[in-house]
């Protein structure tokens, strides 16, 4: 959600029923087989889970209707489209109009996000996005924002972002600065809402913490920074709103 002007320029109780769902996409088993959704119910609680290596070539994602995109439903935004294993941007053509996705359904208010990056030859201000209690409607977008710059050196940085509504409306939370913001192909980017609490991490450690008591609720997704998107991307991601019960500790790439 970047301008790039200058040269920071940041926008920033147990389940007793397991129900595991194989999803059709457009008829294509086998292409679909490492997109899936899990619900966990009882009468006590509900837990969604959303995980995808992005089987499918689709502009924009679909998977079967799990997505809302950021043109195609919010209108001033811009759409998420995938090829096998990797998915990408395309922004909107205005300022600050970045390419965006949340997923449907209804889902608690404690939630996770992760993304593994995927570098190729990004350029400018290429930032990789997770969206925690967000929605889309036509011209509107809200919810939390967590954003990891693929920019290298001291000129790398992460934000927390609220989005208020309409285009270029929003609030930052969250701006820090230095080489170890930034990401690369392999990195895993995590962030979670719990009460009002956002924290961040990359590949396991926490980065950035932050309080905001705006949006109780809301659904996960994933976005990328406006401008020439494609050039960079992400591979795999899950989201869940199951109770966090201690830190992650995935790692499944390097640091820079």
């Amino acid at each position: 959600m970047n301008s790039n002007q200058n040269a920071f320029n940041m926008k920033a109780l147990s389940p007793v029923v397991v129900v595991a769902l194989a999803i059709s996409i457009l008829g294509c088993s086998n292409a679909n087989k490492n997109t899936r959704v899990n619900a966990e119910t009882s009468t006590a609680n509900h837990v969604n889970t959303y995980e995808t290596s992005f089987p499918l070539t689709e502009n924009p994602m679909s998977e079967g209707g799990h997505w809302i995109e950021g043109k195609a439903v919010g209108i001033d935004w811009g759409d998420i489209f995938t090829t096998p294993g990797y998915a990408a941007g395309k922004a909107g053509p205005k300022h600050f109009a970045d390419s965006t996705a949340i997923l449907k359904g209804t889902w608690g208010p404690t939630q996770t996000a992760e993304a593994v990056v995927s570098s190729k030859t990004p350029a400018n201000w290429p930032e990789v996005s997770l969206r925690l209690r967000s929605s889309l409607s036509s011209h509107r977008c809200t919810g939390y924002e967590i954003s990891d710059s693929l920019r290298k050196g001291d000129s790398a940085y992460l934000i927390i972002v609220r989005w208020n509504g309409p285009l270029a409306d929003f609030t930052y939370l969250a701006q820090l600065g230095g080489k170890k913001y930034s990401v690369t192909t392999g990195d895993v980017m995590k962030a979670t809402i719990v009460g009002n609490v956002i924290t961040a991490y990359k590949n396991g450690v926490k980065l950035a913490q932050v309080t905001d008591s705006t949006y109780s609720t809301g659904n996960p997704g994933m976005g990328f920074n406006e401008g020439v998107n494609g050039d960079y991307g992400i591979s795999h991601f899950m989201a869940t709103d199951a109770p966090i019960t201690s830190a992650p500790t995935t790692h499944r790439g390097k640091s820079e």
